[in-house]
């Protein structure tokens, strides 16, 4: 037993937020499968971004794909599916022990399509179909124009990991479109039970722009609310998912779990360990960076459940944060702005990079 494997006892599972062709070929995935008890993978165009510019992993088949003249967009996606593909293959086994729960790989949409219903869908599916493995998740951001072509994946039995969500009322939001889906799906005669689905909820990127902005208050009563904000934002979420997460799903269809995104703290004032201890409980999922996964094996400081029964703590912060002055409402537009330009300039980062070196 480790600290790991004693957070999923609590209920939560852990997921690692990482891929590259260097990990699967090495042998490190398989490594930190067995030794550090991750049961799933989270993939973002950050993180391919980051994978495909270092090292040599990617040579021999960007040469394949440079002399079969194929257009750069294609190419990138070519490359990534293979890595998830291969993801799936490593978690094969942990998928089936826990019915489908996990042993997840996600890979997500363009994130310069997230306005575009029609055209969201069109790649899900696409993607889906040639992934092809059912341990696949498919992530769709949380914007205004995604939620509706996440309710109609879910109908078309794909499985759905929703991202970029930063505030519980936009997570009211992304559990409606889950349920619809999955409604649809049931009617449509789809087998329920085997569509699964994850509301990604960022943390630590709400205490960073909610700690500047108390910083920049500079109140005695402002500063002692800082690093508060992202625990109590998911702990809010958390409490939205025990009242209405279950209610109105087909007989035999998984609940669709919360996950806790962005669980790396960016100050390092605060204890490495933050999102993960105070984010404990039943039917979640954290996905962290192994930095965060390595101080967690290390340090341990996990104590019980921390998410039931904290919703009127967590309300309090906030309640204290809108007294001192934070405009929460306004936080959550820029971080979701924010959220999306960091995928889209990553991704178009990559292209170019990737554009030069197919020339």
């Amino acid at each position: 037993m480790n600290h790991i494997d004693t957070l999923f006892e609590l209920g939560t599972s852990t997921w690692l937020d990482d891929l590259s062709r260097e990990r699967i070929t090495s042998g490190n995935l398989a490594e930190v499968i067995k030794n550090k008890s991750i049961v799933g993978v989270t993939t973002n165009p950050v993180i391919f971004a980051s994978a495909m510019s270092k090292g040599t992993s990617y040579d021999e088949q960007i040469a394949t794909l440079k002399e079969a003249r194929t257009e750069v967009d294609e190419a990138v996606y070519a490359m990534t599916i293979d890595d998830v593909r291969d993801a799936c293959d490593a978690f094969a086994e942990i998928f089936e022990k826990t019915n489908g729960k996990d042993g997840r790989v996600s890979i997500e949409v363009d994130p310069r399509i997230s306005a575009d219903r029609d055209a969201t869908l069109a790649q899900a599916k696409d993607l889906w179909a040639k992934v092809d493995r059912p341990n696949v998740m498919i992530k769709i951001p949380a914007t205004d124009g995604s939620l509706p072509a996440i309710s109609d994946a879910l109908a078309e039995g794909i499985s759905v990991n929703v991202t970029l969500i930063f505030s519980v009322d936009r997570y009211q939001q992304v559990i409606d479109a889950f349920k619809e889906g999955i409604q649809r799906a049931e009617k449509a005669g789809k087998d329920v039970s085997t569509i699964h689905s994850v509301a990604s909820f960022f943390v630590s990127r709400m205490d960073t722009e909610v700690d500047k902005r108390l910083e920049a208050i500079g109140t005695d009563e402002a500063l002692a609310l800082r690093g508060k904000a992202g625990v109590a934002n998911a702990r809010l979420a958390y409490a939205l998912f025990k009242e209405v997460g279950s209610e109105g799903l087909p007989a035999g269809a998984p609940v669709q779990r919360p996950l806790w995104a962005s669980t790396g703290v960016k100050n390092p004032d605060y204890p490495a360990t933050l999102y993960v201890t105070e984010l404990a409980g039943p039917d979640t999922v954290n996905t962290m960076p192994e930095g965060t996964l390595d101080a967690v094996l290390e340090q341990g400081g996990l104590h019980g459940n921390t998410l039931d029964g904290t919703k009127e703590d967590a309300q309090q912060v906030f309640d204290s944060l809108r007294g001192a002055g934070i405009d929460v409402e306004d936080v959550v537009r820029t971080l979701e702005t924010e959220g999306v330009d960091k995928f889209v300039a990553a991704w178009s980062e990559l292209l170019e990079s990737m554009g030069q070196r197919l020339k």
